[in-house]
């Protein structure tokens, strides 16, 4: 058959080591194949970035602001064995968080559902997606030992240097301080973002905080979701069918648990961090995880949920055969193929990669999958594949699709 047309290319974020050996099997064996496709390329493998001085990840999430749609491969943030094994000229930051900043986005993980890798909450049906505030809070805290009795206090010191202070503690002997912030533009582009990938997804929306406790800091997200939901989603949710609702976070747990799935649980940076992986764990599988970065303009950033599989890169370098699950790394592609249709009005490139996500997972329900899925399928009589094999399975598949 004739190969798909794209009018608009993707930005392509190449990434490191044994994703980067699938990435280049997927794109020859399940899109090339089938798609005339056109991306504009960025190395975002940590040689490159060191290279550029971390350049090519600006500019990479700058061509996606301009092009709107990304599909990036996992990557590695360097610690201090990284510096050595690559000779870094420096501990470059995370270039997620670098294209998280420049696109002021938010992160929404969500689990492949495939028959066969059964939920270890028997009630979950379908996918719950995590949607997580990756700005401020812990992982921007300010810390201090307090060495012996003595008063910690919180100050601001306004633009004319008038002072606001609100007592810590008064301690009577050592103990440990922690400042966090946040800002309300960055809480605002998070609320915005998750009612748009609501209303995109026909998925009802949680937010959950401890308002009852943090008076001022939670209360306030709380505040500014209602709000923004009050005066510019209400009605577009009500005609979409699908509703917001906020409940304390505990509460929220335990609701979570109980229900069968199908919604969007936005949460703050830490509690979306431990949350992401705690639901992908319990639907069965980490390499099971979906990652698209979504911007309140509308910018799309899709990726793996999972690192760069350095174990396995290790083993494939000594020839060694290795058995690498690539379904979150192609769900990564067919979803920034399906968006790149949706936005161009080109049906069939987003036909294709919903054809190739069914592929793939009727693949698994076949019994042909990787050595990490076989370990907790409920199938019996699978069959082991290596990396390479499977993605070869997969395009069997999709040949009886097309």
């Amino acid at each position: 058959m004739s190969k798909i047309a794209m009018t608009t290319p993707l930005v392509e974020m190449d990434g490191d080591e044994m994703t980067r050996v699938l990435w280049q099997m997927i794109k020859d064996e399940l899109i090339i194949p089938y798609v005339d496709l056109k991306t504009e390329y960025y190395d975002l493998g940590l040689v490159k970035r060191n290279e550029t001085n971390d350049q090519v990840t600006v500019d990479s999430a700058n061509a996606t602001l301009k092009y709107k749609v990304a599909v990036k491969c996992a990557t590695i943030t360097p610690n201090a064995a990284r510096m050595d094994e690559y000779n870094l000229k420096e501990m470059w930051k995370s270039p997620n968080g670098t294209i998280r900043a420049i696109l002021d986005g938010t992160v929404f993980r969500a689990p492949i559902v495939v028959k066969g890798i059964e939920p270890y909450v028997k009630n979950w049906k379908k996918p719950i997606t995590i949607a997580r505030h990756a700005y401020g809070d812990l992982y921007k805290n300010v810390e201090m030992k307090i060495p012996a009795a003595g008063k910690a206090e919180i100050v601001y010191t306004d633009k004319d240097g008038k002072e606001s202070r609100a007592l810590i503690h008064e301690f009577d002997g050592p103990g440990i301080i922690q400042g966090q912030h946040n800002i309300n533009a960055s809480i605002e582009s998070f609320a915005r973002s998750c009612f748009n990938f609501g209303l995109d997804t026909k998925q009802d929306v949680w937010f959950a905080s401890k308002d009852t406790i943090s008076k001022k800091y939670d209360h306030t997200f709380k505040d500014i979701f209602q709000e923004i939901y009050d005066n510019e989603y209400k009605t577009r949710f009500e005609q979409a069918g699908i509703e917001y609702f906020y409940t304390l976070i505990d509460d929220a747990v335990a609701r979570v648990v109980k229900s069968d799935g199908g919604f969007i649980w936005a949460l703050k940076n830490y509690d979306g961090d431990v949350m992401s992986d705690m639901i992908a764990t319990a639907f069965g599988s980490l390499a099971m995880m979906t990652s698209v970065l979504v911007s309140p303009e509308g910018v799309y950033e899709y990726e793996a949920a999972h690192g760069t599989v350095q174990r396995h890169y290790y083993k494939h370098l000594k020839g060694e055969e290795t058995s690498t699950n690539s379904i979150a790394t192609i769900f990564a592609w067919t979803g920034a193929l399906n968006k790149r249709g949706e936005l161009d009005g080109n049906n069939a490139l987003s036909e294709f990669a919903k054809k190739l996500e069914k592929a793939s997972l009727m693949t698994i329900e076949s019994g042909k999958m990787t050595k990490d899925l076989a370990l907790i399928t409920t199938l019996k009589d699978v069959t082991v594949l290596n990396s390479q094999d499977f993605i070869k399975e997969i395009r069997k598949t999709l040949d009886t699709l097309l």
